[in-house]
């Protein structure tokens, strides 16, 4: 039987940083936790982390980080099973997107979040990453764009994401006078959220038959400030429609590339626990965000 004080100790290290930080969060010495660290590490026969700054877990000590927050969503449920009340706070790890967190994703969850004594711990990365953060063990669940789930994981489906390449008319009329072009692709300011982000050059592609050789790119991993910088007309860039909508029938953006809409289907994978918490979640998220975002067969 493995002793959960010390892999409660592993897992500290790991979500706090360090081994200090993980020793105040557990109210012990650094040194006791660093010979908890050293004993499971014994015990399991693995090298479970490197002691690098910050700490990282080996491929082994992935495995089972995903173990012990799994064993942990198990034993929060097993009080209101055994007739105990509920006590505290539980904190959910959840994978999102940037751009569900900036538009859909708390007007969503607003009532069950009102609700219910949950808090969330969101780790962000693309909606083609989050995948990663869940396979290894980071979080409970994540809104991904990948249907097939994981291995030992269950998929809802919740809903479409239609982008646009937008930008303010006077943009369009210095850089695109009378048509798109590749060459003008190339040569007008294009905002990309990062170098992960792949949406311009497949909506260029299927509107000029391929995707430009080079761009004049503006990096900005911030989604809350897409929408205002491609209004200030300096450049253009992918927005959601749920973003772009307001400044449309204001008339300060327009459709670059009308008919032309890159659609990300949304979904939450989470592992296939019975977890009271975790399919409360689960269904909360499903239903808010079959109101929040467009519902396709």
């Amino acid at each position: 039987m493995m002793d959960y004080k010390l892999v409660e100790a592993f897992a500290a290290v790991v979500s706090e940083g360090g081994f200090e930080k993980a020793a105040q969060s557990l109210h012990l010495t650094q040194g006791a936790v660093s010979q908890r660290v050293k004993l499971l590490e014994e015990q399991t026969g693995c090298v479970l982390l490197v002691r690098s700054s910050p700490p990282a877990p080996t491929a082994a000590g992935r495995e089972m980080l995903k173990h012990f927050r799994k064993v942990k969503q198990l034993e929060e449920d097993l009080g209101p099973g055994l007739g105990q009340e509920r006590e505290g706070f539980t904190t959910l790890p959840v994978g999102i997107n940037a751009d569900s967190l900036a538009t859909w994703f708390f007007p969503a969850l607003n009532g069950y979040l009102d609700t219910e004594p949950v808090l969330l711990d969101l780790r962000v990365d693309d909606q083609a990453a989050t995948l990663e953060l869940l396979r290894d063990g980071d979080v409970l669940g994540c809104i991904s764009d990948r249907a097939q789930p994981l291995q030992g994981c269950r998929v809802e489906y919740l809903g479409d994401m239609d982008y646009r390449l937008y930008c303010t008319p006077s943009y369009k009329t210095k850089w695109f006078k009378n048509i798109i072009t590749i060459e003008g692709m190339e040569q007008a300011p294009i905002l990309i959220f990062n170098r992960k982000d792949r949406m311009h050059g497949i909506l260029l592609e299927q509107k000029l038959g391929q995707k430009p050789h080079h761009q004049a790119a503006f990096y900005l991993p911030s989604s809350e400030q897409f929408a205002p910088a491609i209004a200030s007309g300096r450049v253009s860039g992918m927005l959601p429609d749920q973003q772009a909508e307001a400044y449309v029938e204001r008339g300060e953006l327009v459709d670059l590339l009308p008919g032309h809409v890159f659609t990300v289907r949304l979904h939450w994978q989470c592992w296939n626990l019975e977890s009271n918490r975790l399919a409360e979640f689960t269904e909360a998220l499903v239903t808010g965000a079959s109101q929040e975002l467009v519902q396709r067969p």
